[in-house]
């Protein structure tokens, strides 16, 4: 792309001005002003985006973060392209191609076709991944990688993956294998992602249909909790061991558990980005991918099943 760029003052975005189902309160908005840049902020030309459960808990109400008003803009994961700075920007410049995760947007997130989005936010885009893939990745794997390093994973330690097949589970058994040096990975899934998990790094796929992990004789010295399992992740830890879960609880967590919410930190995409231009570690996404933009509902409606295999993503955002 051309680095001189024409900046419209209205977009199409993905609106909800009240709180509910998804597909009764978001609408397609052709109108919407562009969002205007804070200090240390740019302005992002969103070619991709994706979506996380945490995308539905917002338009529903579920979780309401400090500061936010309606109407808003869905969508935390974006990969684009800079075309313009606010004046204490230091090291992006117009026409980089970018991808990130707008940690605490208040208002305005990804579902649109521009975005501003603090500078900390972002890294520049691996060169091996095209803008879908990349927008597939960033809060999954900075939540898949801050939570092995809490959980203190390290060279030579066994991990038991609880949602393997999901979007953080697939980022977890490739960067436990790959960036941390697990000696063993294990992965629940259900029976027909079972081959999935083991052509991502994990030694012993569970099918949880079938198999009570908790029951098994082999016990880990970290469990990582996608799903919300935690009184049975805590049968399966070895004493001393670690159990992180992402799934917020309303009771108190047994130890040693702890739960873990991620922050956007560009350092960590900066740190991993080695292993994604090298294809050690890769994006996974769903066979149904992508969704137009024109079907974000269709989308959303797709992730509610929790049948999704990785991340969905939304490409090309017009």
């Amino acid at each position: 792309m051309a680095a001189n760029f024409v900046i419209p003052t209205k977009m199409k975005a993905w609106v909800y001005r009240e709180h509910g189902d998804v597909a009764n309160v978001l609408g397609l908005d052709p109108e919407l002003k562009v969002p205007e840049l804070q200090e240390g902020q740019v302005l992002v030309k969103v070619l991709a985006a994706a979506l996380n459960p945490i995308d539905t808990a917002r338009v529903k109400g579920v979780i309401k973060l400090p500061g936010f008003s309606l109407p808003a803009v869905p969508g935390y994961d974006l990969a684009g392209v800079v075309v313009k700075v606010g004046r204490e920007v230091k090291e992006l410049k117009v026409g980089d191609e970018v991808y990130g995760f707008m940690f605490h947007a208040k208002k305005d997130g990804t579902l649109a076709e521009y975005a501003a989005v603090e500078e900390s936010f972002l890294a520049l885009k691996p060169k091996k991944l095209r803008f879908g893939e990349a927008a597939s990745l960033p809060l999954v794997i900075q939540t898949a990688y801050g939570g092995l390093e809490r959980a203190g994973l390290s060279h030579g330690k066994s991990l038991l993956v609880l949602g393997g097949a999901g979007g953080v589970g697939t980022l977890i058994i490739q960067l436990a294998k790959e960036v941390f040096g697990a000696s063993r990975v294990a992965a629940t899934s259900s029976t027909g992602k079972l081959e999935l998990l083991k052509s991502l790094g994990a030694d012993l796929a569970i099918d949880y249909t079938k198999v009570n992990f908790e029951d098994l004789p082999e016990k880990f010295d970290v469990v990582y909790d996608t799903v919300g399992e935690i009184e049975r992740a805590a049968k399966a830890v070895k004493p001393g061991g670690s159990i992180v879960t992402i799934v917020k609880q309303n009771k108190t967590l047994p130890p040693p558990a702890f739960f873990f919410a991620v922050t956007s930190n560009r350092s960590t995409l900066e740190k991993l980005k080695p292993f994604l231009e090298s294809g050690k570690v890769k994006p996974v996404i769903d066979p149904k991918n992508p969704f137009p933009f024109s079907q974000v509902i269709e989308a959303f409606s797709y992730l509610q099943t929790r049948r999704a295999t990785g991340k969905l993503v939304i490409h090309p955002v017009p």
